[in-house]
């Protein structure tokens, strides 16, 4: 993940790039990073963990949402945006949905790793995620063939739940009766 210039700026700044930009762009704590193209297995896993999910959350309360779609993550006692495009995104409170974004809090986000945004996804946006409270975080190494599973406890921090490499069934603890065997997905 690069940076898309390396002086912070403000959050109308960041949308009046947006406005003008076909750039994937990211609003994190004032500073603006520019996610990369995603490669041909990025692609194929995305679609596969999309169809997946949306079969099981057909008929509940809950919906899936794919890349590009923004993010504003929002709580409660927030005060700075944060605005992030995950590969995908469930989520279950419909109320914050817009005719360009999701203002609120996502409850499951999958970000599946490239080699150029390893560090982004496993510090910044796993710090992120736990901080603002997503209920749970996928990350998807294709380079390894592995999903580690994070859920919030109860102190508001994130504990690996379930992590498997090659083949097995991975699970979710948020979405209850949710699994997918990495075989599948990484075939």
């Amino acid at each position: 993940m690069n940076l898309y210039q390396n002086s912070p700026m403000s959050v109308h700044e960041y949308f009046t790039i947006r406005e003008k930009s076909e750039d994937l762009l990211e609003y994190i704590d004032g500073m603006v990073y520019m996610s990369p193209s995603p490669s041909t297995a990025h692609q194929r896993i995305s679609r596969k963990l999309l169809i997946q999910l949306d079969r099981f959350l057909n008929g509940k309360p809950c919906e899936v949402f794919h890349a590009p779609f923004d993010i504003e993550l929002k709580t409660d006692n927030s005060e700075e945006a944060k605005i992030v495009i995950p590969d995908l995104s469930v989520i279950c409170d419909k109320s914050g949905l817009t005719e360009s974004r999701y203002v609120g809090m996502p409850t499951l986000i999958v970000e599946i790793l490239s080699p150029s945004n390893q560090a982004h996804d496993l510090i910044t946006k796993l710090n992120l995620y736990m901080n603002v409270g997503v209920k749970e975080y996928w990350i998807v190494n294709p380079m390894l063939r592995s999903v580690t599973v994070y859920s919030l406890n109860e102190e508001g921090l994130y504990e690996q739940h379930d992590i498997k490499t090659e083949g097995g069934v991975i699970t979710s603890e948020i979405l209850q009766g949710f699994s997918v065997d990495l075989k599948e997905i990484f075939q």
